[in-house]
Formats: C-alpha cells, sequence, structure tokens
C-alpha cells in the first residue's frame, strides 16, 4: 500500500467514522453482538469499546490495512476480551465454514472492491441461526441526492480509501445470500447528504 494508504489515510477514516452521529450508529449495533464474533474491516478499532465482553467469547477482527491495525493497537490492547488480527481482505475471510455466532458490519461494506465475493464469504462462515449485524451508508432515497452520490463517487473513492457513497446496500446483502430481517435507514444528523444516508438492522 502506499505512503498515503498506510499513514494519512487512517488518521482521515477514524476522524470520519469516529464522529458522534455515527458512534451512536454504532451503538445501536455493535452491543448486540455476542458469542465468537468476527467484524469485517474493524479499521482502527472504533467499536471495540462498544461489545459487551459478557456475551463476548472471542472476536476475530479481519483488516487488510497494516496502517489500520497499527492505529487500531491502543484500542486493541485495552479490549476486555480475545482479539485475533486476520489481515486480509472481505473476500478472503480465513475462517472454516460455519464459524461465527455474529458478524458485525459496519462502514465497511461501502470500501470492498468485490463486494459479492465478500458477502458470499461472510455467508459461509456465519453459523446457522447467527446474525449479520450491519450499519453502513449508501444509496439515498431522493433523486437529487442520489445524482450528487453518483457525480462525487469518483472522485470520493480516489481519497476515501475506495468508499463508494452510492451502493445499495440491502440490496447487496440480499444479492449475496442474506435474508434481512430488520431494517432501518435514515440520514445521520449532522453529516453530508451524499454521505450520510444509513442502513442498519440485522440479517440471517
Amino acid at each position: 500500500m502506499s505512503f498515503y494508504d498506510n499513514h494519512i489515510l487512517p488518521h482521515v477514516i477514524d476522524l470520519a467514522c469516529g464522529s458522534k452521529p455515527v458512534l451512536k450508529q454504532r451503538e445501536k449495533i455493535v452491543p448486540q453482538a455476542e458469542g465468537r464474533i468476527l467484524e469485517i474491516g474493524m479499521g482502527s478499532g472504533i467499536n471495540i469499546p462498544f461489545y459487551d465482553p459478557d456475551k463476548v467469547e472471542k472476536v476475530w477482527g479481519l483488516e487488510p490495512s497494516e496502517g489500520m491495525r497499527e492505529k487500531a493497537r491502543p484500542r486493541v490492547e485495552a479490549a476486555p476480551f480475545e482479539l485475533e488480527w486476520l489481515g486480509l481482505p472481505g473476500e478472503e475471510i480465513p475462517l472454516d465454514n460455519d464459524s461465527a455466532d455474529t458478524i458485525v458490519l459496519t462502514y465497511t461494506l461501502c470500501t470492498i472492491p468485490d463486494w459479492r465475493a465478500a458477502v458470499e464469504q461472510m455467508r459461509r462462515v456465519l453459523k446457522p441461526g447467527g446474525k449479520l449485524l450491519f450499519s453502513e451508508h449508501g444509496k439515498a432515497p431522493d433523486e437529487a441526492v442520489r445524482k450528487w452520490q453518483d457525480r462525487i463517487n469518483p472522485v470520493w473513492k480516489k481519497i476515501g480509501g475506495g468508499c463508494h457513497l452510492n451502493r445499495d446496500i440491502p440490496k447487496l446483502l440480499t444479492e449475496g445470500g442474506f435474508d434481512i430481517k430488520q431494517l432501518d435507514s435514515m440520514y445521520v444528523p449532522s453529516t453530508p447528504k451524499v454521505a450520510g444516508y444509513t442502513y442498519w438492522g440485522y440479517a440471517d
């Protein structure tokens, strides 16, 4: 990875993904995780304080960026549960079938190049009866906002580590083999509309 990807981008992403409105979204999702948990795109470990340690047996943190893993070091060292890094992208989850009781997916699906392969891998490693918990920004319902998302997206991807503004998150999860059981959505307050329309809920 480039100097920007390893040394600058982790700080940019940590700042954007750790804003107060986004933290409130994480707080809705992460505490529900239980058992053996796979977090996709753990990044700088922003979710770690939101896990309920009484529910957690172990967390696998999938994160291909060395810079992000280094940024996460203080949070990982302070974690009150076992945490193991998996240094591969979402398309290559190095776990056996039916390994995870819960998968946590927060503000990550927007950046994975081959989203279909990644979602199918998540489906493969999730145990029967397990849950995929998600909170992801994506395609807005308003035509005017969608047009701006489409216009800005090419530049946004370059400066945002591959982040797409306009992915249809529910559609991606469904096409990857998941059945969405609960879905809410809204423009997250105090966030630009092009990047602030968020879907959250769970699927199995």
